[in-house]
């Protein structure tokens, strides 16, 4: 089993009320490959521009990522600047850069094109359909998406919908892309698009996943330090797929597994800047943490 990300890959100004951060790596391939490669192999497809080099690489190095499909032009990369207040679950973009971004079309080399599961991050839908077109059928496609895409391409978001098989969105987004306030009848609307496993992620206040068996939902891990929670959507996502990746079934008791295992992967991203606090991660740690998850939502029944 493998998976093909395809996103961004990028330097990341971040200010929180805990301290700042200047360009440091970022983008949603970036986490998502991290996480994903403690339990599988990632393909990565993303573009760098000249100014990104062997200390940014660094980080994928020792690691299930293979980065064949990381391509690299003239020009700067990817940059987005932002700043959270004390409530961590908004922020303010100072600025967003696409540089060589902008003009990104995804190439999968041959290598990519069999892998079992695909993660298609926050880019334009139609590009997200281009890459699919590139592949042998993938068993799994999963798919993030924004409120850019839902507002500017509506129409071709839904034609991308069509073709997969788990949405990851935030609250906001699911009720934009429904028309729907309550997010039980905006889950009902958004799955009649095509993904039967939706997933709603809502910040501080953990996920709720809506499937064929009905909706599950699992807190935040209470934390006593966050100091900086980009990033972690698309931690969560590694965490979600690549767990799935691991296993032959893809059944309900799989996909709540999944939905804990990106939980846990995202309450150690938010515990520092950038992504390193997944560089320091280990296998045991995250075993650990996804144990004291159970015990969190345990309880004995009447």
């Amino acid at each position: 089993m493998s998976i093909v990300v395809v996103g961004s890959v990028a330097f990341d100004t971040v200010e929180t009320p805990f301290g700042k951060a200047e360009k440091v790596l970022g983008g949603s391939a970036s986490f998502f490959s991290i996480a994903a490669a403690f339990f599988t192999r990632v393909h990565l497809v993303g573009v760098v521009g000249s100014d990104f080099g062997a200390k940014e690489l660094s980080a994928f190095d020792g690691r299930q990522i293979d980065l064949e499909g990381l391509e690299k032009q003239d020009g700067l990369t990817f940059h987005w600047q932002g700043k959270y207040s004390y409530d961590l679950n908004s922020r303010d973009t100072i600025c967003t850069d696409l540089n060589v971004f902008e003009s990104f079309k995804p190439k999968l080399p041959e290598t990519y094109r069999k892998a079992s599961h695909a993660f298609l991050g926050n880019i334009d839908p139609v590009l997200q359909r281009e890459v699919l077109a590139q592949m042998d059928g993938p068993r799994v496609v999963a798919c993030d998406t924004m409120n850019f895409w839902i507002s500017g391409k509506p129409e071709e978001l839904k034609k991308t919908l069509k073709q997969v098989d788990v949405l990851l969105v935030n609250d906001a987004e699911a009720r934009e892309l429904s028309g729907e306030w309550n997010l039980v009848k905006a889950a009902r609307a958004i799955r009649a698009m095509g993904p039967r496993t939706l997933v709603i992620k809502k910040g501080e206040h953990g996920v709720i996943m809506f499937s064929d068996q009905g909706s599950f939902a699992a807190p935040a891990y209470p934390l006593e330090d966050v100091f900086d929670p980009t990033g972690a959507g698309d931690t969560f996502a590694g965490g979600f797929l690549g767990y799935l990746a691991t296993g032959e079934r893809i059944d309900e008791t799989a996909l709540r597994r999944a939905v804990v295992m990106g939980s846990t992967l995202a309450s150690f991203s938010v515990e520092a800047f950038s992504v390193d606090r997944l560089l320091r991660l280990t296998r045991p740690e995250i075993d650990e943490r996804f144990r004291l998850f159970k015990h969190l939502t345990h309880f004995e029944p009447l």
